[in-house]
């Protein structure tokens, strides 16, 4: 039997994501990641069937909103009106 992930195709990414999927999707440990989310840096999952799955585009579009090295969020606006 195929593996959930092995049945969309690479091109269609999932949008529900586990706790470790969603981790990774940030490039964070789930150690860090349990971090952020409590924080409220990036969002509380839904709640599927008893099971906690975190929306692929909220994250992202939570990543964008976290500060970069300097300590300054919203980094692409910031690149926008430098070009």
């Amino acid at each position: 039997m195929s593996a959930r992930r092995d049945i969309l195709p690479l091109s269609l990414p999932p949008r529900g994501l586990s706790k470790t999927e969603a981790a990774a999707y940030l490039g964070v440990s789930v150690y860090s990641f349990d971090g952020l989310v409590a924080r409220g840096e990036v969002p509380q999952p839904k709640v599927v069937g008893g099971r906690w799955i975190w929306d692929r585009l909220v994250l992202g579009r939570s990543f964008e909103s976290l500060p970069d090295k300097g300590g300054r969020a919203d980094v692409e606006e910031r690149w926008k009106c430098a070009v």
